[in-house]
């Protein structure tokens, strides 16, 4: 892991997965679109997560992609693919290509079918993928999304990973929404990165000695959040949070991944964007619509 990987800390995108008309994921319209993150000024590609609809995915097309990745002229090494499946085998097959494509890190979730669980459940199960790998390349950041997933990972769980494998387990992205549980992550496991799932608070994660962001938003606030994370020392810093925040408030009005396909049509003139694998579905025309307005008048611009 080097100084520039991202994982250290910056603003990673979690990747919109474009689709052709039979629904398999379309690598060259994703791969420009990632470049096209990069040039924004995205630090990483968060690929293959929530917003990628990675779960809506079979194994070998999601080993595809990451071919795919491997063998374009983007640096994998700026990638942190989504690997963590409810088939521990499934999680292992996922890291090792991660690992062979050369990323950065991997985003993993806890297995999330079964619940409730116990932290040593948890614990047991990633201690059994990270035995399996058995590579000391790989790094995990843990992926904190109780709201989708059900499975909370708690501040126990995480000490008992950071003091078994100080190595490996190396952060961690809070999408929960919940600042006060960032703020304690930050405070009780030093150098232990802790990424904001929210735009709302990069500023504020920054301020504290967090990582930054891995964000939806980022696929259409990608230099919002460039900004703010250039000047979050500065005299500039609220007004760039403000203008970020701007966007992710009217976004978070309407279905999220849907509402982001349909601002990458409309600003690209790609109708094949508002492709969606079931069960998420297009936005209806007036609520695209009125997402439309929303986003202008929050600042977005093509």
């Amino acid at each position: 892991m080097t100084a520039s990987s991202p994982i250290e800390g910056g603003v990673m995108a979690a990747v919109l997965t474009p689709l052709h008309n039979d629904l398999s994921p379309n690598h060259g319209t994703w791969l420009a679109h990632s470049r096209n993150l990069l040039d924004q000024g995205c630090s990483g590609l968060a690929v293959l997560g929530t917003t990628s609809e990675a779960n809506a995915f079979s194994l070998s097309e999601r080993l595809a992609m990451l071919d795919a990745l491997g063998d374009s002229d983007i640096d994998s090494g700026l990638s942190v693919p989504g690997v963590g499946c409810c088939a521990i085998p499934d999680t292992v097959k996922l890291c090792r290509k991660a690992l062979e494509i050369g990323a950065a890190g991997v985003l993993m979730l806890p297995p999330f079918y079964y619940k409730p669980v116990t932290d040593e459940g948890l614990f047991a199960a990633y201690s059994e993928i990270i035995q399996r790998v058995s590579d000391s390349k790989l790094k995990i950041l843990l992926y904190h999304i109780p709201q989708n997933s059900g499975v909370p990972i708690t501040l126990p769980l995480i000490e008992k990973l950071v003091t078994a494998y100080p190595d490996t387990v190396v952060g961690i992205k809070d999408s929960a929404g919940d600042f006060g549980n960032m703020k304690a992550m930050v405070e009780e496991f030093p150098g232990f990165r802790v990424f904001s799932g929210s735009d709302a608070y990069l500023l504020d994660i920054l301020r504290i000695g967090g990582a930054g962001s891995i964000t939806a938003c980022n696929n259409i606030s990608a230099r919002q959040s460039a900004a703010v994370l250039a000047n979050w020392q500065t005299d500039n810093a609220d007004a760039c949070q403000a203008a970020l925040s701007a966007i992710r408030l009217a976004t978070q009005k309407f279905p999220l991944v849907e509402a982001l396909k349909e601002a990458m049509a409309r600003s690209t003139g790609d109708a094949a964007w508002r492709a969606l694998r079931p069960p998420l579905m297009p936005l209806d025309d007036s609520v695209a619509d009125a997402f439309w307005i929303e986003l202008a008048a929050a600042g977005f611009s093509a």
